[in-house]
């Protein structure tokens, strides 16, 4: 039986709010956990530039919806070519050690593999620890002579767009949109894998991976919360919401909702042979359907090829590992899976 630790904050989460539907959270934050309240504040109106989550303004520059979804065909033209490398499935790929940052390497080298190493470092997981190191890591980059280019090998597309930026900077707001556009895509599949594995692994060979990465969503959303800021259309939807409350809706609670799910914290990846992860009611992996992310393309067909790849190597979490704890941070999931090639009762 393995635990899953909670940040002290999320378990109060649960304890305090699981199955309510609107309760206050600051003196100037509601919560929303309700599925029919939070569809109408969804629906009221779009994402302002700075609550959208991966495309706010960069450097001081506004980045347009145009532009946006621009730089996401980018990105998605470059995963479709790193997924059709791996057809056939790859046999000789070791992906065991710990998760989510062994999957998060070999995103990172099957999609952004051929970039030069001053982009690829932006792929960098420690980047996380501070907004500070980010930009200052970019700005290092930005500042090195010559055009980024690698000898002998074409960029990305993503790459490309860093490669015609030219002088100082429009190369570190180049860089800044590179880290935007592709370190989620393997920060999200990798972490979406490992909270999978740490779920349920091993896996009945009949389940499909789309199920159990669905059901894994719901148990551990990544996008575990999304913040609207006060506006007048809220409390005229609901009138527990003040002229001047931000709103914090809570997919991870959800998920969880007693009055939604049959069985609600147990890991039952059957359970989707029966419903649409687009219609389920409170279920918001990708967002509300009036906004739904962009990356979702992306982030499930690479997820189910991480998944497969594990499955067909006969890795699953390290028995020995009982329990992994889920930190307080934007992209939600266990940190520091063992995963390792398993005998019926014996680790090899």
């Amino acid at each position: 039986m393995r635990a899953t630790v909670f940040h002290p904050r999320l378990a109060a989460l649960f304890r305090d709010h699981l199955g309510q539907d609107v309760f206050r959270l600051e003196p100037d934050t509601i919560g929303v956990a309700g599925h029919e309240v939070a569809d109408r504040l969804l629906a009221a109106r779009r994402a302002t530039e700075t609550e959208r989550p991966t495309f706010k303004p960069l450097h001081g520059r506004s980045i347009s919806r145009s532009v946006a979804a621009s730089v996401m065909r980018t990105i998605g033209g470059d995963v479709r070519e790193a997924l059709a490398r791996t057809r056939p499935r790859p046999e000789d790929v070791d992906l065991s050690g710990v998760w989510p940052l062994r999957g998060h390497l070999f995103l990172r080298d099957l999609i952004l593999g051929r970039d030069p190493y001053r982009l690829r470092i932006l792929m960098s997981r420690n980047l996380e620890l501070t907004p500070k190191l980010t930009w200052a890591v970019i700005a290092v980059g930005a500042a090195l002579p010559g055009r980024v280019s690698r000898r002998n090998a074409p960029l990305t597309a993503i790459a490309g767009l860093t490669a015609d930026a030219i002088g100082y900077h429009e190369r570190r707001y180049a860089m800044g949109m590179y880290r935007r556009a592709a370190a989620p895509v393997c920060f999200t599949v990798s972490t979406l894998v490992t909270n999978a594995l740490w779920l349920g692994s091993p896996f009945a060979p009949e389940t499909p991976n789309r199920h159990i990465l669905y059901e894994a969503m719901r148990l551990l959303p990544p996008s575990w919360n999304i913040l609207r800021n006060a506006c007048p259309e809220y409390p005229r939807i609901d009138g527990r919401i003040g002229a001047d409350d931000d709103v914090l809706l809570l997919p991870l609670l959800s998920h969880r909702d007693p009055k939604l799910w049959d069985d609600p914290v147990e890991f039952r990846p059957e359970r989707w042979e029966n419903l649409d992860p687009d219609t389920a009611p409170g279920y918001l992996p990708f967002g509300h359907s009036s906004e739904r992310c962009w990356g979702r393309h992306m982030v499930m067909p690479l997820a189910e090829l991480l998944l497969d790849l594990v499955r067909g190597s006969g890795l699953e979490v390290a028995p020995g590992q009982t329990s992994a704890k889920v930190p307080l941070v934007g992209l939600l999931g266990v940190e520091d899976v063992q995963v390792a090639k398993v005998r019926r009762g014996a680790a090899s």
